[in-house]
C-alpha cells in the first residue's frame, strides 16, 4: 500500500514540477536557515556547561550605587570567596582568578608575549573541570611559583622537551621564576575565559589582601546541591556589613548604617551559565567580551519564522491548487477510497517533499556555513552538524514539517464531496481567507526584518559620524613602547623627525582599544564624593588627540612638573558641583600614598572614552605620563610609517615583538557584535523575503492559471498588459499593505527596546518605515508583475480554447 502511495506521490510531483520546485526551494531554504541558527543558538547556550558542577556554580559580582555613581562590575574584593565559605553554610567551595595583561615570559633567553596568563587559587582545578593530562593531578598549584600550562602553549616555549619541571621567568616588578607542574588541554571554546597559563596565588601578594573596598579578583563559588540561590542571596547583606562595615568606618569616617542610608551596596550571585550571555558589565571588568541573550532571542525568532514561512508556502500552494485535484479526489472516493487513505496519500506526498527539502537544505547549509561564520564572526565547526541535538532537529523536521505543512491540505483536500468534485463544481475559494492570512503573516515578518536591518545600519552610521570629542583618525598606538625603557625618547624623536608624523604623546590611556583603566576616590570638603576615572597624560595628549579645552589651559613644561594640577572633563565639573569656570577650584584625590590636594587648571570638552552604550563619566587627567606612544599621522602612508617604526624598534630592542594598533580600527571593534548582527540580519531578511516571494509567485501562478479564460476574454475586449497585471497584483498588494499596518508598530516597539542599549542613539525616523514599505512593495510587485506579464502575454486564442 505504501509503495502505491509513493508511486502516486511521485506522479503528482512530476505532473506539477513548477509548483513542486517552488515548494521545495522555499522549504529547503527555511530548513537550512533553521539549521544554521540552531547551531549558533546551541553554541551560545552551551557556554561553561562543560563544568561538572556548572549547575551549582556562581560568580560574585559587585552592584552598587554610591553618591549617584552606578557601579556594576564582575571584579570583586580578594577576601570575598573565603568570607562566603566561612559565613554561609550553603557555600561548599570557592576559587578566584586574577588576569595579567600582556606578560613577558622568558625561557632559555628567549622572550615571549601574548600569553593569556592568570593567577588562580590552588583549588582552581577542583572547581573548574579542566582535567590534568600530565604531571601533578592532585596538587599542581599547592606551592608558590608553580604553574599549569596548556599543551599547545607548552609547545611554544619548550618544543619537544618535557615541560614538567621546566621554569619560565615572568618579568614583572622583578623576575619571578615559575615551575611547570602539570599540563591541561586547551580550555574549551565555549568557556567565558581562555587562559593558557595558570599560576598559583600562593605567594602572590594581592591574593592576601584583606581589603573590602579594593576590587581585583573574579570570585567563584560552589553551592551545595539543591541550594536555593535566592535564599543564599538574602544572606549576603549581613555578610557585607560584617566585613565591609568596619573598613568603611575607617576609610570614610562614617558608620556602615550612615553609608547605606544614602548608598546601595550588594554582591550579586550570578549563575556560571549566565556569564556569557547575561553579563551587562563594563568590558574592562570582564575576562572576555561575551555574547548577548537578546541576539540569541532574535536569531531564534528568525529561525522559527523562516521555517513557518516555508511551511506556510507549502500549505498555501497545496490548498490553492486544490481545484486541480478535485476530480482525482472525487474519482478515488467513488472507487472506494476512504478519507483516511486519502489523508495518508497527501501526507506521504508532504513527507516526500520534506525528505527532498531536507537533503537540499543540508547541501545549502554546507555552502552557506563558511559564509555565515565569516559574516557573523563565529567559530562554529561543520562537525557540529553531527551533534545529537542537530540530528534530533533533522528528525524533528521529517516528522513535524509534513504535519505542519501537509496536515491542513491533506484534511482539506480529502473533505471534497465526490459528486461536486467530479463535476468540477469546487472552486477552491473556500480557503481564501486562510491563504490571505498566511500571506499577511509572511510579509509581517519580512517587513519586521527589513526595519530591523535599516535601524541597525543607521545606528552604526550614527556611531561612525558622532562627534566623539576627539579625532580618532590617523592615530597609531604603540602601546608597548614603554618596554624600550630609556630608549623611548629616542624612538619618539626619530618618529617626530619623519615628515609623516605631526604629533606624539605618551600615555597608557586610549579612548578605544587596549587601555589602562584607573579610578580614584574623590573627596570634597573632607567628605567622600564618589569614584572618578583618571587618565595619566603628558602635555601633548590633548593636542595630539585634537581635544578641545573649554576653559583654562593645558599642562605645560613652562610651569614645571605640575603633579598637583589636574584637568577635568565637563561631566566631572558638574559632579564636583563647580560652575562654568572651575579653574582654580580644589578637591582631594585618594592615592596609594594618602590623600592629595589637586587644583584644576583646565576643563576639557567631554569626550567618549567608553562605549557609546554608556554615558560619558567624570574624568580627571593628571600630568603623569607613562606607558606607550600615541602617534598622530598626517600622511595617508600609514603602512609605510608602521614599517619605519618597526625597523626603528628593532634597532633599539630586538628582544621584544613590535606591536601596534590603529585607534580607528580599535574603535570599530568596540561595536563588532552590533555590526555582525547587522550583517546577519541583512542576510536573513533577504532570505525571508526570497522565501516569501517564492510563495507569492506560486500563488500568482495559480491565480493566473485559474483565471486564464478571464484574462483571454479581457485581452480580446481590449485590455492592455498593464491593466491585466494591475488586476492580478491588486489583491496581493492589498495583503502586503495590511501586513505593514501590523508589522510597523511591532517593529517600532522591538527596535526602540534594542536602541535602549545605547546611551547615544538615533531617533526612530518615519523614513525607516517608509523605506521598508517601499522595499517590500517593490519586491512584491516585481514578483507579481513578472508572472502577471507572462500571463497577460499569452495568445488569447490559446487561453480561450476548449479543454
Amino acid at each position: 500500500m505504501f509503495k502505491t502511495n509513493l508511486k502516486i506521490a511521485w506522479r503528482n510531483i512530476h505532473k506539477n514540477k513548477g509548483m513542486f520546485a517552488i515548494n521545495i526551494i522555499g522549504l529547503s531554504f527555511g530548513i537550512a536557515t533553521c539549521l544554521l541558527i540552531s547551531l549558533f543558538v546551541f553554541d551560545e547556550l552551551s557556554y561553561d556547561r562543560y563544568n561538572e558542577k556548572a549547575d551549582r556554580m556562581v560568580r560574585v559580582v559587585f552592584n552598587a550605587t554610591i553618591n549617584g555613581e552606578q557601579m556594576k562590575e564582575a571584579v570583586t574584593m580578594a577576601p570575598v570567596s573565603a568570607a562566603f565559605i566561612e559565613d554561609i553554610p550553603e557555600v561548599l567551595d570557592g576559587t578566584r582568578i586574577d588576569k595579567l595583561y600582556n606578560p613577558k615570559l622568558t625561557y632559555n633567553n628567549t622572550s615571549y608575549r601574548n600569553s593569556k596568563f592568570a593567577y588562580v587559587d590552588p583549588n582552581f582545578f577542583e572547581v573548574f573541570t579542566l582535567p590534568i593530562v600530565k604531571g601533578d593531578a592532585l596538587t599542581p598549584l599547592a606551592k608558590p611559583n608553580t604553574i599549569v600550562i596548556t599543551t599547545k602553549e607548552a609547545e611554544k616555549y619548550f618544543g619537544n622537551e618535557d615541560p614538567i619541571g621546566k621554569q619560565l621567568v615572568l618579568e614583572r616588578n622583578g623576575d619571578h621564576r615559575f615551575t611547570v607542574t602539570a599540563l591541561i588541554d586547551e580550555v574549551p571554546s565555549n568557556s567565558h575565559f581562555h587562559f593558557n597559563i595558570f599560576a598559583s596565588t600562593e605567594g602572590y601578594a594581592p591574593a592576601k589582601s584583606t581589603s573590602w573596598t579594593d576590587s581585583g579578583f573574579f570570585n567563584y563559588l560552589v553551592l551545595k546541591e539543591g541550594t536555593d540561590l535566592a535564599a543564599v542571596q538574602k544572606k549576603v547583606p549581613a555578610l557585607i556589613e560584617k566585613y565591609m562595615g568596619p573598613q568603611i568606618k575607617t576609610e570614610i569616617g562614617i558608620s556602615y548604617a550612615e553609608f547605606t542610608s544614602k548608598n546601595k551596596v550588594n554582591l550579586v550571585l550570578q549563575p556560571l551559565t549566565d556569564i556569557h550571555l547575561k553579563s551587562n558589565f563594563t568590558a574592562t571588568s570582564q575576562i572576555e567580551q561575551g555574547g548577548d541573550i537578546k541576539t540569541v532571542y532574535i536569531f531564534t525568532a528568525i529561525a522559527i519564522f523562516m521555517l513557518l514561512i516555508a511551511c506556510i508556502n507549502f500549505m498555501n500552494l497545496s490548498t490553492a491548487s486544490a481545484s486541480k485535484r478535485a476530480k482525482e479526489v472525487g474519482i478515488r472516493k467513488v472507487l472506494g477510497s476512504t478519507r483516511k487513505r486519502l489523508i495518508i496519500q497527501f501526507m506521504v506526498e508532504a513527507f516526500m517533499a520534506t525528505v527532498i527539502a531536507v537533503v537540499l537544505a543540508i547541501g545549502i547549509f554546507m555552502i552557506a556555513f563558511p559564509i555565515f561564520n565569516e559574516l557573523a564572526g563565529e567559530r562554529l565547526n561543520i562537525a557540529y552538524l553531527l551533534k545529537p541535538q542537530i540530528i534530533l532537529i533533522l528528525v524533528g523536521f521529517l516528522i513535524f514539517i509534513p504535519f505542519l505543512a501537509g496536515g491542513y491540505p491533506a484534511f482539506f483536500l480529502s473533505s471534497f464531496k465526490p459528486i461536486k468534485a467530479i463535476k468540477s463544481k469546487f472552486s477552491g475559494s473556500g480557503n481564501n481567507n486562510l491563504r490571505s492570512g498566511l500571506v499577511i503573516f509572511q510579509f509581517i515578518i519580512s517587513a519586521l526584518l527589513i526595519v530591523a536591518t535599516l535601524v541597525v545600519e543607521q545606528q552604526m552610521q550614527f556611531i561612525q559620524q558622532k562627534d566623539l570629542g576627539y579625532d580618532k583618525d590617523q592615530l597609531l598606538v604603540l602601546r608597548d613602547a614603554y618596554l624600550l625603557g630609556n630608549d623611548i625618547d629616542a624612538l619618539r624623536n626619530e618618529l617626530l623627525a619623519d615628515a609623516r608624523v605631526s604629533q606624539i604623546t605618551q600615555s597608557a590611556y586610549t579612548p578605544a582599544g587596549n587601555s589602562d583603566v584607573s579610578m580614584s576616590g574623590i573627596f570634597l570638603n573632607d567628605q567622600f564624593l564618589r569614584r572618578m576615572f583618571t587618565y595619566d597624560i603628558d602635555d601633548q595628549y590633548i593636542p595630539t588627540m585634537n581635544m578641545e579645552l573649554v576653559s583654562g589651559r593645558n599642562f605645560s613644561k613652562d610651569f614645571g612638573i605640575e603633579d598637583d594640577k589636574v584637568i577635568i572633563n565637563e561631566t566631572a565639573r558638574k559632579a564636583l558641583g563647580f560652575g562654568n569656570d572651575a579653574v582654580g577650584e580644589v578637591f582631594v584625590r585618594d592615592t596609594n600614598d594618602g590623600k592629595k590636594e589637586l587644583t584644576i587648571i583646565g576643563v576639557v570638552k567631554d569626550f567618549h572614552f567608553k562605549s557609546l552604550k554608556q554615558e560619558v563619566e567624570p574624568l580627571i587627567m593628571l600630568n603623569n605620563p607613562y606607558g606607550g606612544l600615541i602617534v598622530k599621522v598626517r600622511s595617508k602612508d600609514m603602512s609605510g610609517l608602521i614599517e619605519m617604526a618597526n625597523t626603528t624598534w628593532l634597532h633599539y630592542n630586538a628582544k621584544e615583538v613590535f606591536d601596534y594598533f590603529i585607534l580607528d580600527d580599535a574603535f570599530n571593534e568596540t561595536y563588532v557584535s552590533e555590526r555582525k548582527m547587522g550583517y546577519t540580519l541583512t542576510l536573513f531578511a533577504g532570505l525571508t523575503i526570497f522565501v516569501a516571494c517564492l510563495g507569492l509567485f506560486g500563488l500568482v501562478t495559480y491565480t493566473a492559471e485559474r483565471r486564464i479564460k478571464e484574462i483571454g476574454i479581457r485581452k480580446v475586449l481590449g485590455s492592455s498588459v498593464s491593466q491585466i497585471v494591475t488586476l492580478l497584483s491588486k489583491e496581493f498588494l492589498k495583503l502586503v499593505m495590511i501586513a505593514f499596518i501590523i508589522a510597523f508598530p511591532l517593529a517600532y516597539y522591538i527596535m526602540k527596546n534594542w536602541l535602549q542599549d545605547f546611551a547615544y542613539r538615533i531617533d526612530l525616523s518615519p523614513w525607516v518605515f517608509v523605506s521598508s514599505a517601499l522595499i517590500t512593495m517593490f519586491i512584491a510587485f516585481l514578483t507579481v508583475g513578472i508572472k502577471g506579464i507572462q500571463a497577460a502575454s499569452v495568445n488569447p486564442i490559446k487561453s480561450l480554447k476548449t479543454e
